[in-house]
């Protein structure tokens, strides 16, 4: 009996799809003629008895209304709120020029044998006191594809990499399914650097097992997210596929609830990828460069990465060769970058070929962070030379969360979203915010057009390593009164 009723609801499921689909137009024939992404290879029907995941997204209304107030809530010049009336701010000692000038020096100097928490903490100038304090302040980062982190992981790595700075051990809370198997590399790091940087602020962790179409479940992530009534302000997210292996459909909709948690001031921050400007074919032979989502999105806060000019001392960053970054090809360029990717676009000393990116779209990355030769512990194994953006993000997280904690402090709301400030900030005018990196390129497709390299770092903003890298007190500083 219970292989029949089995048996009756899945003809009853596939029934109810094939009249949707009817309803949409579409017939079993038209299956031949579907686009397959490159890369992907078709693998015939699916058996009557393989059990399929649908998600019907409605269409949202009063999109362009939310656009609006989005834009309005970020703008750091909008008036939504008058904050430094509840309290005296918070004492600072601030280093005069000359004892930042001999930290800098010293800081120079300091040898090391891959990244850990200290490094990151020394490279980007944060303190033994810059720990969150500020009891209603969360951050969390976003787990797909069946990774897990392992609470024994976590705490044995602050037991190896921790001492100097007061933080926190144990994640607080798991949304989600949390599996019992091996501990995944991609998770264990998430956790382990959003926590280092982000010390001492409770911390959630998203865990989503399921799959959309063999990718990640971003939309029901995001869906359980805009269904919740409380949740962390700062969301890091390492996960991205490419923009073609996607429909325009499903990333405008994804799209529609990142506006959704920026109106409700979320930080939303994604990994830019791996793939350098990336490369796919394109119709008569040619290549193409190949834009990654969500880090295309407008309305996410995209990092890129890093690594030492010298690889054992703390020095100077310069571009990481996979540092994932270009031009959307689905979404056009939001306002607040526009003058920012002009000049790149105008004083560049060399572009690739016009036909390998869409100018007109969405830049990204907006900022980056070290990505290169990380430790971290995974399934109780401390594992050197971990690397990608997958590690600046977590970074880029935690920082942001310990810029909310003083806003709270102060009496003054979470930063929400952060690129119409961040664009803003940077062209008022020359920022010690942000180590601006100049030097290196990201690879791309190996033709004889572009020979392997993509976009190159320069001056100002550039679509390899956005704005630069992180100087928490002058980013404390410049964003703590917006």
């Amino acid at each position: 009996m219970a292989g029949a009723r089995g048996r009756f609801l899945l003809a009853f499921t596939v029934s109810l799809v094939a009249w949707w689909c009817l309803a949409l137009g579409w017939t079993p024939e038209q299956d031949q003629n579907l686009q397959i992404p490159a890369g992907w290879s078709h693998g015939g029907r699916v058996s009557p008895l393989d059990e399929l995941v649908l998600t019907f997204a409605l269409r949202q209304q009063n999109v362009d209304h939310l656009a609006k107030l989005v834009e309005r809530v970020s703008d750091p010049d909008s008036p939504q709120y008058v904050g430094g009336l509840h309290r005296f701010p918070v004492e600072r000692n601030m280093a005069s020029g000359k004892e930042k000038m001999a930290w800098h020096r010293h800081k120079r100097e300091a040898f090391h044998l891959g990244v850990t928490p200290a490094v990151i903490r020394k490279r980007y100038n944060l303190t033994a006191g810059d720990i969150g304090v500020w009891p209603n302040n969360s951050q969390a980062c976003a787990q797909f594809l069946e990774q897990y982190f392992h609470p024994a992981d976590l705490a044995e790595f602050m037991q190896l990499f921790g001492s100097g700075f007061g933080h926190r051990s144990r994640v607080e809370q798991v949304v989600g399914h949390q599996g019992q198997g091996k501990a995944g590399l991609e998770a264990s790091l998430d956790v382990e650097y959003i926590m280092s940087t982000g010390a001492n602020i409770s911390t959630w962790v998203f865990s989503n097992a399921g799959r959309h179409e063999s990718q990640e479940p971003f939309l029901a992530w995001l869906l359980l997210l805009s269904n919740m009534s409380s949740v962390p302000w700062v969301h890091s997210v390492s996960y991205g596929d490419d923009e073609d292996s996607l429909s325009r459909a499903y990333m405008e909709r994804i799209n529609v609830e990142f506006m959704k948690a920026a109106a409700r001031g979320l930080t939303v921050l994604f990994a830019s990828g791996d793939e350098g400007a990336g490369c796919r074919n394109v119709a008569g032979g040619s290549h193409a460069f190949r834009p990654s989502f969500p880090a295309s999105s407008p309305y996410v806060t995209t990092v890129g990465g890093t690594a030492f000019k010298n690889p054992f001392r703390v020095t100077w960053e310069v571009t990481d060769y996979i540092s994932g970054g270009g031009f959307s090809n689905v979404f056009p360029m939001p306002d607040y970058q526009a003058t920012a990717v002009k000049n790149f676009l105008h004083l560049a000393p060399k572009l690739p070929p016009s036909s390998y990116y869409n100018r007109s779209g969405r830049a990204y990355p907006d900022l980056s962070a070290l990505s290169d030769n990380y430790w971290v512990v995974t399934n109780r194994i401390p594992l050197p030379w971990v690397s990608g953006t997958s590690a600046s993000t977590p970074v880029v997280g935690g920082i942001v969360a310990l810029i909310n904690d003083h806003r709270l402090q102060n009496g003054w709301p979470p930063l929400g979203f952060l690129n119409p400030a961040l664009y803003k900030l940077q062209e008022k005018g020359p920022s010690d915010a942000f180590y601006d990196v100049t030097q290196g390129c990201h690879l791309s497709c190996l033709d004889e057009a572009v020979q392997g390299q993509g976009f190159c770092a320069g001056p100002s903003w550039d679509p390899v390593t956005g704005w630069g890298t992180p100087n928490f007190p002058q980013l404390l500083r410049a964003l703590l009164n917006l």
